[in-house]
């Protein structure tokens, strides 16, 4: 008999709703993940890569052209220049790296401060390590102010001798939310007085809306020194299948990081880190990328606002956010199910994000839609939400 490591946990939102969406033939705005291939350029690419005999392991860190490339990016854009050799690390998508970064930094009688709500693998890598996990809730939109946003203070206050490591997920899943230089002033300071570790999951760094720049850790030198900062070609190339990310990190914090990395995956995919590599050369495509999605984002709002659901602004990422108190008083999740048996679209309950669930204070009678999708995909939910 096997006792469980993680108990109280089974199988992620995500996969339920997929595959109740599956059953009932329901159009699928729940689970993250594009309805649409990525550039042909890059699948062509990847023939090349294997008839080019790209197909053994490739270094365990990585190869070379793509460290050297994701190096060359983040310089450019974020002014921070890592050792491509020694700082940077390819990962099985940014999920390994996050669990990676978790079982290398953190162990038992360590505390981690999450941001609530949070992506759910992050308090089970906290638990998995022997680490106890400390909520932060975001501060809600207000009258005078529409978005959510972090509240410092109750961050500083948090952190006790045991913390060890702060995570934070920033443009937000899945209020969208995203940090300005204010915030990163902010967080130097707690830096700065505490020495904490920091990971920033920046999965979502080209998919900042409304001419925004997106405010990377990795700008701030002082910030840089302390975190590992993740992101994944899945999300910027529509290619979340391919499972590749990678952890941008000081030498010494990435030296631990591969530790790990190298017992849970050792490597990944040869022919598409090659491909990547050289898709990379042409910046055009991430660069497009926060158009490409605005645009996809506004539909969904405008569409939305003609239904009995009420949008809440979404500043980044491919998610939006919806009330629905004008519709119903289930729970998150029962109210997720329901649409989708009986109405024909999936999407995810927010309270899946919370530490517990089924508790009153996670339950906000709010959804999360994902916008990654063809616009005849858009177009049919929404003609099926406007009878809800």
């Amino acid at each position: 008999m096997i006792r469980s490591k993680l108990p109280d946990v089974g199988t992620t939102i995500f996969t339920v709703m997929s595959r109740l969406a599956v059953e009932h033939k329901a159009v699928n705005l729940g689970q993250g993940f594009p309805d649409f291939n990525p550039d042909p350029r890059l699948l062509k690419l990847v023939d090349k890569a294997m008839a080019d005999g790209h197909n053994q392991y490739p270094y365990m860190p990585g190869v070379a052209s793509l460290r050297e490339a994701i190096a060359t990016k983040t310089k450019a854009l974020y002014g921070h220049a890592y050792d491509p050799e020694t700082e940077i690390t390819v990962t099985s998508g940014a999920t390994e790296a996050l669990m990676a970064t978790v079982m290398a930094a953190v162990g038992p009688g360590d505390e981690v401060i999450v941001i609530e709500p949070c992506f759910d693998s992050y308090l089970p890598a906290i638990r998995l390590a022997g680490a106890t996990a400390v909520p932060v809730p975001l501060r809600a939109p207000t009258g005078t102010d529409p978005y959510y946003r972090i509240d410092w203070q109750r961050v500083r206050d948090a952190i006790t001798p045991k913390s060890r490591l702060l995570m934070l997920n920033f443009p937000h899943n899945p209020t969208g939310a995203i940090l300005d230089e204010s915030d990163l002033d902010a967080l130097e300071k707690i830096v700065r007085d505490t020495g904490i570790l920091l990971v920033s999951d920046e999965v979502y760094e080209h998919i900042v809306f409304d001419g925004k720049p997106h405010a990377s850790l990795a700008r701030r030198p002082l910030l840089a020194e302390h975190t590992f900062v993740i992101s994944s070609f899945g999300k910027t190339y529509h290619t979340t299948g391919w499972k590749i990310g990678y952890c941008c990190a000081p030498r010494q914090l990435s030296l631990e990081l591969r530790k790990v990395h190298q017992f849970m995956v050792f490597t990944v995919s040869s022919p598409m880190q090659f491909a990547l590599a050289e898709f990379m050369k042409d910046p055009q495509p991430y660069m497009d990328l926060p158009a490409f999605y605005q645009a996809k984002r506004d539909r969904l709002s405008e569409g939305l606002a003609k239904t009995r659901f009420k949008p809440l602004p979404s500043p980044g990422t491919f998610f939006l956010m919806a009330d629905y108190s004008a519709i119903s008083d289930l729970p998150e999740a029962d109210f997720s199910r329901w649409l989708t048996v009986d109405h024909g679209v999936t999407v995810i309950p927010i309270s899946a994000f919370y530490q517990r669930p089924d508790a009153p204070e996670s339950n906000h009678r709010l959804v999360r839609f994902c916008f990654a999708k063809r616009d005849e995909t858009l177009d049919a939910a929404l003609e099926k939400l406007q009878r809800v």
